[in-house]
């Protein structure tokens, strides 16, 4: 019977999926025949052209896996699916973890199957068909068996950890589970540099030279105490380019994915590398990660509330509670608190951009230096110049490029 728990998990779906749906038809209809003024030197008719077709492609194929992974929660949801399982583990007469540990392990790993045609398409289709796809077959299937077993080796013990200290932990499990998941989540900071990402690219030393020169010079200049500066084998998968900054301590690392070095001058790549350093120098990404743990321990806290309500189970056809379980429903629940929360953080994202772009402009003196490799960077992925302020909002981390660009140039015209 679909209680008011019930309700409410329903509307959060649909309603999630349905805002999804309008915002993207907003963004179709917020395109425009021709480029933004400024940007007809890195767009031309053709490659103008190309970036609405990727936009359209996109859209069009995005709604398909929104689509078949609520179909699929819904109809394990009303044709019993949740108890069939829960029954069917029962009956091997495991352990309370162990049993929960498959129930939601056996949940993730069949949405898993379930998206892997749409990551294929994605990448072999669509990403292909505008020359972006890098990726064989082999690098594609290698990838998904180590997200599968990163997600055994780290989040299978982890989960085990967070059932015992629900079952046992009393009214403080929550507290217990938010320092552990605290602590790991801090722990990755360090790991994740070291021995995660080498597991998926090459981290080359940048070679000595004019670029590498005047990065170094530039963190110096700064005080940023830069010692390792690597050239990541973004080609093996995609021909778009990026760069990161990761890492605390000695792991700290900015990369620049090779089809960036390889697409923009010296100067450009300064004012890529400032951005970044921006990001650091002014706290963005550890009060980020703050933020991130804060609302995770919010989660957890209403994990804890909702976890003994009898309701809860009935709304999902369970007849024995139990914290797995319970831990699956609660987190449909939580769809709209997600989403809430997300969007704060999206918009506090696009304000760091725009601090960093300032930071990168003003120590580096030359913003127009950043504002050309942005206007190349989104030429060379096709980007989107004109999107809907609702699709900005709802789905985009930085600001539309356009905007970006008309601050750096409205700095390097005005009187230092």
């Amino acid at each position: 019977m679909l209680n008011v728990y019930g309700m409410i998990a329903l509307a959060a779906l649909l309603g999630e999926f349905m805002l999804g749906v309008w915002v993207d038809l907003l963004n179709l209809r917020a395109m425009r025949p021709d480029p933004p003024p400024g940007f007809e030197d890195v767009y031309d008719s053709e490659r103008y052209r190309r970036s609405q077709e990727y936009t359209r492609a996109r859209a069009a194929f995005a709604i398909w896996p929104r689509a078949v992974g609520l179909a699929l929660v819904l109809v394990v949801w009303f044709a019993g699916g949740f108890e069939a399982l829960d029954r069917a583990l029962r009956a091997l007469e495991m352990s309370p973890t162990l049993t929960g540990v498959f129930f939601i392990g056996t949940l993730v790993a069949g949405r898993a199957v379930m998206m892997l045609p749409f990551r294929y398409y994605s990448t072999f289709v669509i990403e292909e068909r505008f020359n972006f796809n890098k990726s064989t077959l082999g690098t594609f299937f290698s990838d998904q068996l180590k997200f599968l077993l990163l997600g055994s080796l780290i989040g299978g013990p982890l989960l085990a950890l967070v059932l015992v200290l629900f079952e046992r932990g009393g009214s403080l499990a929550w507290l217990y589970c938010f320092a552990a998941i605290a602590s790991l989540t801090l722990l990755l900071q360090f790991v994740a540099p070291a021995f995660i990402m080498p597991m998926f690219n090459r981290f080359s030393p940048l070679d000595e030279g004019a670029l590498r020169d005047s990065i170094f010079g530039y963190a110096k200049s700064v005080g940023f105490p830069l010692s390792k500066l690597f050239v990541i084998d973004g080609s093996r998968r995609s021909n778009k380019a990026n760069a990161f900054f990761t890492g605390f301590g000695r792991q700290k690392r900015i990369a620049l994915f090779d089809t960036l070095v390889e697409r923009h001058s010296v100067e450009e790549l300064v004012g890529v590398v400032a951005h970044e350093i921006g990001h650091y120098k002014m706290k963005h990404i550890a009060r980020s990660m703050v933020l991130s743990i804060a609302q995770m321990g919010l989660m957890l806290w209403l994990l804890g509330f909702f976890l003994g309500s009898q309701p809860l189970y009935s709304a999902f056809g369970i007849s024995e509670p139990s914290v797995y379980t319970g831990l699956v429903f609660c987190s449909l629940l939580y769809t709209p608190v997600d989403l809430l929360l997300s969007l704060f953080m999206s918009a506090r994202s696009r304000k760091h951009e725009y601090e960093a772009d300032r930071y990168a402009a003003q120590t580096t003196g030359k913003p127009e230096a950043l504002a050309a490799a942005l206007k190349k960077l989104a030429a060379d992925s096709l980007s989107n110049l004109t999107p809907h302020p609702a699709y900005v909002f709802l789905h985009h981390s930085h600001p539309p490029v356009t905007e970006r660009v008309a601050a750096l140039l409205s700095m390097a015209r005005s009187p230092q």
